[in-house]
């Protein structure tokens, strides 16, 4: 939640509506308030995600779960307990008469202490911080930010233009933690779908293709409404930087899942030709789609979509999913459930026991111990 004065802004209200992504709650920035609203009145954040290639920072088919700093980095010695530099925290504890020995309170609830916090716990900190930000964009196509441009401007650094709280129908504008998954699996296995041509289904802001252009021959990164397409296709724009010349191609387009028929009126913006729709059959070898499933009836849109389009196909087809379960408690079932994700695998179970001549379909889960390239908390709900 943000502080914001009456100068600033007259009415700051959350509907019960409002969907609010906290991917970006987990390393925010603080340095700018918002200024810019999009074509609905929604504010608008420009966001650099740096793809960390380094490989001391990320160790070969290792899961690493969030960004770890100095700090945060224990580990054991036998029986106790040090830190990275194998100094022993027991004096640490003792020290400390705030009941830190004994780990359970005394109603059995786990009993968390912090240590005291060094300068330069303060110092990684800010490192930290300054990976993953949201920027405010000013009015107008010209941002007042050029020394932060010339500073991103590089070929690690992905640029998001996004929202951060929506209605339901808008949520598309957000940027999700299962995209951040899928981009990992790309950057993990980036050989693998080199020159590929590539469907993204609901591809929202933009950036599970964009990282897929940086290796595929071609995206058609997908969704629906008109105000998103645009900033999704902004987003590709200010991403070409990472494209390598004569590769990498992303296309824009327009795919309703409720629609039977791509939209082919070369009247409405973000249509397809009938060129791109023979090219998308004839060469398309992956399609992907990441936090899409939240709503029953639009998963069984998408799950008929994907029927209708790898029925299409010339070539045989590999489909990545990826999505958060996101637990709820229910009144009807009086427990935490994960209805949309129980939807979900039923309708993936259908999907494989669907007897059809023309085509088979296989499911397999993937495992995620592969390496993290961006800096958000690979939560164990992924």
């Amino acid at each position: 939640m943000v502080d914001v004065t009456e100068n600033e802004m007259d009415n700051c209200t959350f509907k019960s509506d409002t969907v609010l992504s906290d991917v970006h709650l987990y390393c925010p920035n603080k340095r700018h308030l918002m200024v810019r609203l999009n074509a609905v009145g929604q504010p608008v954040f420009l966001s650099y995600f740096k793809i960390l290639w380094n490989t001391e920072d990320l160790p070969s088919e290792k899961h690493v779960r969030e960004a770890v700093t100095e700090r945060e980095h224990q580990y054991r010695r036998g029986d106790e307990l040090c830190d990275q530099d194998g100094n022993n925290l027991k004096n640490e504890r003792e020290l400390n008469s705030e009941g830190v020995e004994a780990l359970l309170d005394d109603d059995g609830d786990l009993d968390v202490v912090r240590r005291p916090r060094r300068a330069s716990d303060l110092e990684a900190e800010d490192l930290l911080r300054d990976k993953v930000y949201p920027v405010i964009l000013m009015k107008g196509k010209d941002d007042a930010f050029e020394d932060e441009e010339q500073e991103c401007a590089c070929s690690d650094v992905v640029k998001i233009e996004h929202t951060m709280a929506t209605p339901l129908e808008d949520v598309g504008k957000q940027v999700w933690r299962a995209a951040f998954l899928l981009a990992d699996y790309i950057l993990y296995k980036r050989d693998m779908f080199r020159c590929c041509s590539v469907l993204e289904l609901g591809g929202g802001t933009g950036i599970t293709s964009i990282i897929m252009g940086t290796v595929a021959k071609r995206v058609y990164c997908t969704d629906v409404g008109e105000d998103l397409l645009a900033m999704c296709e902004q987003n590709v724009a200010l991403n070409k930087h990472l494209m390598e010349p004569g590769r990498g191609e992303v296309k824009v387009k327009e795919l309703d899942w409720l629609k039977d028929e791509f939209c082919t009126d070369p009247e409405a913006p973000y249509s397809w030709s009938e060129e791109e729709i023979a090219d998308l059959h004839e060469h398309c070898t992956v399609i992907m789609a990441a936090d899409v499933f939240y709503d029953d009836d639009l998963t069984d849109a998408l799950f008929r979509m994907l029927y209708r389009i790898t029925h299409n196909l010339r070539h045989s087809c590999t489909v990545y999913l990826a999505l958060e379960k996101r637990l709820n408690f229910t009144l009807r079932h009086m427990d935490v459930t994960c209805e949309a994700y129980s939807h979900f695998r039923n309708t993936l179970n259908d999907l494989e026991n669907l007897q059809d001549r023309k085509i088979k379909y296989t499911v397999e889960p993937l495992k995620l111990d592969f390496c993290q390239f961006l800096v958000y908390e690979r939560i164990e709900q992924l």
